[in-house]
C-alpha cells in the first residue's frame, strides 16, 4: 500500500511540475497563479503546496528539471575541439549552444521569464546546471584567445556571451520586428568583434 501511495505521490508531483512548465513558460511568474496550475493539473492547490511550499520553489523546480535535460552534443563539441581556426572554432560554438537551447523552447522562454521576474534565484540555478557545461565548452576556446586569432578577455566570457545572443532572438525580434534579427546574423555581426583581423 505504501508504495502505491509513493508512486501515486510522484505522478501528482510529475504533472504539476509539467503543468506547471507549460503555463510558467506561456505567462510567467506572475501571469499564473497556483490555483490556475492546479486546475489544469487536476489537483487541488493544497496538494501543490504539500510538494511545493511556495510558489517560488514550484518555479525553481520546474526551471532546474528543465535545465537538467540540458546536454553538451558530442558531436558539436568534437567540431569545437578539432576547429582549424578560431573562425571554425567560434561557429561551431555558436552551432553547439544554438542547437543545445533551441531543442528546448520552452527552457528558453522560462528562462526569459526568469531573468526578468526572479533574477536574484536564477544565478546558483544556472551556475549549478550550466557552469560545467560552460567551462567544458570554454576549455576548447581558451588556446584560440591565447594564440590571439579570438579577441577576448576569458574562454567563459565568449561562451557567456554567444549564449546571451541565443537567448535575447526572440526579445530582439519583437522589439526590432521590421529589423532582420534572425540567429545567424546576430551572430555574423558579433563574430566580427570577436575575430582578429588580418
Amino acid at each position: 500500500m505504501a508504495g502505491t501511495s509513493g508512486s501515486t505521490r510522484r505522478g501528482a508531483e510529475q504533472r504539476i511540475l509539467t503543468t506547471a512548465a507549460t503555463l510558467f513558460s506561456q505567462y510567467g511568474y506572475n501571469g499564473v497563479s497556483t490555483r490556475e496550475i492546479a486546475a489544469a493539473a487536476d489537483v487541488n492547490e493544497v496538494t501543490i503546496y504539500r510538494h511545493f511550499p511556495r510558489k517560488r520553489d514550484l518555479y525553481l523546480a520546474v526551471l532546474s528539471a528543465e535545465l537538467q535535460r540540458v546536454h553538451l552534443r558530442g558531436e558539436l563539441l568534437a567540431q569545437v575541439a578539432d576547429a582549424q581556426s578560431g573562425r571554425a572554432a567560434l561557429a561551431s560554438t555558436f552551432e553547439l549552444i544554438s542547437s543545445m537551447l533551441n531543442q528546448q523552447p520552452q527552457l528558453l522562454r522560462l528562462l526569459g521569464y526568469s531573468v526578468l521576474e526572479l533574477s536574484a534565484d536564477l544565478d546558483p540555478l544556472l551556475r549549478k546546471h550550466l557552469g560545467e557545461l560552460v567551462e567544458v565548452v570554454a576549455h576548447y576556446l581558451q588556446p584560440w584567445i591565447d594564440r590571439g586569432e579570438l579577441r577576448c578577455a576569458n574562454a567563459k566570457t565568449l561562451v557567456l556571451t554567444l549564449t546571451a545572443i541565443v537567448l535575447s532572438r526572440g526579445p530582439l525580434r519583437r522589439v526590432f520586428a521590421g529589423e532582420d534579427a534572425e540567429l545567424a546574423a546576430l551572430f555574423e555581426t558579433y563574430s566580427e568583434f570577436c575575430l582578429e583581423r588580418a
